[in-house]
Parts: structure tokens; sequence; C-alpha cells
């Protein structure tokens, strides 16, 4: 397959997921595919589904949620919202809902669909941030641990690979109660997304 052949059945397939409407009847406001791929993404943020705010405007973690996920970074907008650096594939494109103590759960059916077609046409993904239980479950199927302890754990793991905890305002017990997340843990993704969001043409350029 030529490169020129590859770009056209990415796009198709880009196309395709953001168009799709399986979901429809399980959905309160309907369906509406946010996140953000390019097959020249190194970087891969995993999460878990676009919340209420997001659905209503259509960019992945234009929130509370996102501006705290990019100071953990260490990144500004204009370097996460470069797809050619950074791709964001929630385990659910569309917002599920609310539960009895925030959003659903998102919709299996999702990430059986379109999650490895849309993990196949991004081969350069050098680092992947894996965000909550859900994420963790499909990146991390051999672990049996809670999210705390597979966060606790994250020396174990490959290094192109940091799982985390939401960064949602909701979690800020749980941060008060796990100081080392942000002296141990943030450091090191700091340093990996610097060195993983510098794209092949900058470092040809330099």
């Amino acid at each position: 397959m030529t490169r020129p052949d590859a770009r056209t059945r990415a796009r198709k397939l880009i196309a395709e997921a953001q168009a799709c409407t399986l979901c429809t009847a399980s959905l309160p406001l309907g369906p509406r595919p946010v996140f953000q791929v390019d097959p020249k993404a190194r970087i891969l943020i995993a999460g878990q589904a676009p919340g209420s705010a997001v659905h209503e405007h259509g960019v992945p973690f234009d929130d509370p949620s996102g501006n705290r996920l990019r100071d953990w970074m260490g990144i500004d907008r204009k370097t996460f919202y470069d797809p050619t650096r950074i791709a964001i594939l929630p385990m659910g494109f569309c917002y599920p809902g609310k539960g009895k103590s925030g959003d659903l759960p998102p919709l299996a059916i999702c990430a059986e669909t379109w999650r490895a077609k849309l993990l196949a046409i991004m081969p350069d993904i050098r680092l992947t941030l894996v965000i909550g239980q859900y994420a963790q479950r499909w990146h991390l199927p051999e672990s049996k641990l809670n999210l705390t302890e597979t966060v606790r754990r994250w020396r174990d793991l490959p290094e192109d690979i940091l799982p985390l905890p939401h960064p949602s305002p909701r979690n800020n017990i749980w941060l008060k109660k796990n100081p080392w997340f942000e002296t141990e843990l943030l450091p090191t993704l700091q340093r990996r997304v610097k060195r993983f969001s510098v794209s092949p043409s900058d470092t040809d350029a330099l």
C-alpha cells in the first residue's frame, strides 16, 4: 500500500467514525462523536468519554478536566490540539449521560467497533496516557489492580505507557490522598510528553 493510499484510507475511517450513529437510542443528547486522530500523532490520550460540556461544543477536553490535564502534561492548548502531535481517543466517543455519581460509563460498543481500527492508523504513537479505569481495562488487560494501585505502580509498566487518574475536579480528594502522584509521577509525565510531543518535522529542523 502506498502512502497516499494509507492517508486516503485513514481519512475515510476517521470520517466514518465521526458520522457514527450506532448508539443513538442509548444517548440522552444524541450522537456527537468527539475525538482527535491523525496518522502522524506520537502521543495518545486514552480517556473515558466526553462530558456534557464537551458534547455541546465538540472539542475534546475543552473543560476544567482538560485544563488540569494540560497542566499535568506541561503543554499549552496549541500543542494539545495539534492532531499530528497528540491523538485523543476516548473509550466512548459520545456523552453517555448522567448516573447517580457522575457520568455513566462509556458504551462498550464504541470501543468494540472503532478502537482497534483507529489505533491501527497511528503507527507512530510513542506514548499512551491511560486515563481512568475504563481505558486501563482496555490498554492494560492483564492488570487486576484497581485504579489507584495501577497508577501507583506506574514504574512497573513499559516506558511507552503511563496510567493516570481522571483529571476531573471530582478527583480532588483522590489527589490529596495520593500526594506522590504530583511529586513523583507528574515530573516523569512531563519529561516524556516533552520528548514525544516534538513532531518528526520539528526534529529535522533542529
